[in-house]
Formats: structure tokens, sequence, C-alpha cells
């Protein structure tokens, strides 16, 4: 049988044992405690490796040291212009203070909560004064810069450092994305009747151009057709005045000839008799 003393031994020891493991506590790399005392912040514990505390009496929280991700959900809100959109947000941050952070909210949980709300009501204050080209164009960053100015102003009261703040998406909502495509679709259809317009016109000046340097032309051949014609009928007259002077038979004959042409053309129908004077070449030929 096991003696009375060696019972108290062993009790003993599983108490001391149970001390010992009791008063111990492992703070890693990635973390920082808080020991508590029925409840009341005792001290803060940052350095990494093995740490000792009351036993029964003494508790420990574990915090995160590195940099957490803050991801409230996304919300509807209307800019300066009343367009309508949806902007999803989120924060990077780091527990600096663990006692400010445990007396504010005690848990991750209720701070991403509170917090998130803070991180939206920025991001409302800021998009609620610019229009939707500033969101997108060149005032952006000046936008960001106030949502993180904001955050980084309330970030002290949960014992917390504000690393960075962004916004990951902002989308135009069902409505809004339906006016502003029919506005850009307004405006296409403006621009494309002034450009059509300016078209007509240039094209309007361009056949005005063209008739002009037409009419010209054709004048400027007119006349040059007259003088050459003036000129050949000159030349003509030249040369049939000289053929008269020479030999007067060959003259009568030519000039028969050109009655002829004029009087005989397609489709002419003349009743003469065949001994007529108009017809005494037809069966002479001078010089025969």
């Amino acid at each position: 049988m096991i003696s009375t003393r060696t019972i108290l031994f062993i009790v003993a020891g599983v108490i001391a044992f149970l001390l010992l493991t009791g008063s111990m506590f492992t703070v890693h790399q990635t973390q920082q405690a808080l020991v508590l005392q029925f409840g009341e912040p005792k001290k803060v514990v940052a350095e990494p490796g093995l740490h000792f505390k009351l036993p029964l009496v003494q508790d420990v929280f574990y915090y995160d040291a590195r940099i957490l991700d803050l991801d409230p959900p996304s919300q509807d809100m209307s800019l300066i212009d009343q367009r309508r959109i949806n902007v999803d947000a989120f924060a990077r941050y780091r527990i600096v203070d663990p006692l400010k952070f445990f007396q504010s909210v005690q848990t991750e949980t209720v701070f991403r909560d509170r917090f998130g709300n803070i991180l939206n009501g920025g991001v409302r204050d800021a998009l609620g004064r610019a229009e939707l080209a500033d969101v997108l164009g060149d005032k952006r960053p000046t936008i960001m810069r106030e949502i993180a100015d904001a955050t980084r102003r309330r970030a002290a009261e949960f014992g917390i450092e504000v690393v960075d703040v962004r916004i990951v998406r902002t989308d135009l909502t069902q409505d809004t994305t339906q006016a502003t495509y029919n506005r850009m679709r307004s405006d296409r259809v403006a621009e494309a009747a002034e450009k059509r317009g300016l078209g007509q016109e240039e094209k309007a000046k361009i056949e005005a151009a063209a008739d002009h340097d037409r009419t010209v032309i054709i004048a400027e051949a007119e006349r040059q057709s007259q003088i050459l014609r003036g000129d050949g009928e000159a030349e003509s007259r030249r040369i049939l005045n000289a053929a008269q002077g020479k030999d007067p038979e060959f003259y009568a004959f030519f000039r028969s000839l050109e009655a002829y042409r004029a009087a005989m053309g397609t489709g002419t129908t003349m009743v003469i008799t065949p001994d007529s004077e108009f017809f005494k070449y037809f069966n002479h030929i001078p010089g025969k």
C-alpha cells in the first residue's frame, strides 16, 4: 500500500508542477502580451521569450505585433455631384499600445467593427466633398491623404498605428452607371452632330471653290477656243482669198462643197431639179 506520506508528496508535487506551469507563459516574436490580475492590466510584455506571472490570479491576453488588415464592408454613398458610387476601402494597422487597445476595445473583433465604421466615415466625409472626376483623376491622391489623416487622428484612442489607407474599388451603382452612359451617349451624339455640321460646311466651301474654279477654267477655255477659232477662220479666209486670186474656179468649187456640207446633213431631204445650179459640180469636176 501507498503510505499517506507518499500520497502527500505526490499531491504536493502535482500542485507545485501546476503552480510552476501556471506561472510561465511564452511570447512569440509575432506577439505581444498584456498581463491581467483579476481583470486589471498589470504590465505589457513585448519581448519574445519565456516570462512569468502569478499563477491563478493573473491571466495573459495576446495581441498580434505584425501589420494587420482592416477591411470593412463596402458602402454606397453620394458624391457632391449627386452621383452614387460603391466604395470598398481598407486599412493596414499595427497595435502599438496593447494596454490602450485592451482598455478601448479589448478584442480585435470589437476593434474591427468600431474602427471599420470610423474608416468608412472618413471615406464618406472626404468623397462627399468630391466629384467623380476627382475620385478617378488627378485629385485622388489628395482625397486619399485626407482619408488617411482623418483615420490616423482617431488611431491613438485605440492604441494603434495606421500604416496605410487605400480605396480598393470605386464602382458606380447601376442607376449612376446608366445615367452616366446616357449622358456620355448624348455628349457623343451632340459631338457627332457638331462635326457633321462642320463637315457639311467644309463640303459646301469645297464645292463652291470647285464650282468657281470650274467656271473660271471653262470661261478661260472658251476664251482660248474663241481666239483660236477666230485665228483659224482668219487664216482660212486668208488662204481662200489667196486661192481665189490664183484659181477662181477652185475657189467656187470649194465654196460649193461648203454649201453641200451645210445643206445636206443627216436626214436632210431636198426636192430640187438635177440641172439646178446647186448641183453643177455633181456631174462636172473642175479641170476635166
